[in-house]
């Protein structure tokens, strides 16, 4: 799981065993959930694994607290993929002409315009749709 990591680097950065950081296994089971329910992606569960380290509340709370979620209304989603296809013209033609992996350049800015709370699959699945490629 991608928390093991954050926590094992966190208390060596700290130069303590992970167990001292204070962190109960009910909030990182409470994180962890966040992400598998799709609420958060993994960006937003480190962002808020900081909040739990700096002791601003529960993953939940933290999350209302900071405005984090996965956007997963496909209305402002296709906003965002529309403004990136009209700035980068060259690249949707890419796309449509077969070379699928310049697709992270649309993706990039569509995340980048949702300040990182988009799923990034949804977002492909979308652009694809969008341009009429399979991928």
């Amino acid at each position: 799981k991608w928390w093991m990591g954050e926590i094992v680097g966190r208390a060596k950065n700290a130069d303590v065993d992970p167990g001292q950081l204070g962190v109960e296994p009910a909030t990182i089971v409470e994180l962890n959930q966040l992400v598998e329910d799709g609420k958060i992606n993994n960006k937003m569960a480190t962002e808020v694994l900081d909040g739990v380290l700096a002791g601003e509340g529960t993953p939940a709370e933290i999350v209302e607290k900071r405005g984090l979620a996965v956007v997963s209304d496909d209305g402002p989603l296709l906003e965002a993929i529309d403004a990136a296809l009209a700035a980068q013209p060259d690249v949707a033609d890419k796309i449509r002409g077969g070379k699928i992996q310049a697709i992270g350049a649309i993706v990039g800015s569509v995340m980048k315009a949702t300040r990182g709370q988009a799923d990034a699959g949804r977002v492909r699945e979308l652009i694809l749709a969008k341009l009429g490629v399979e991928g």
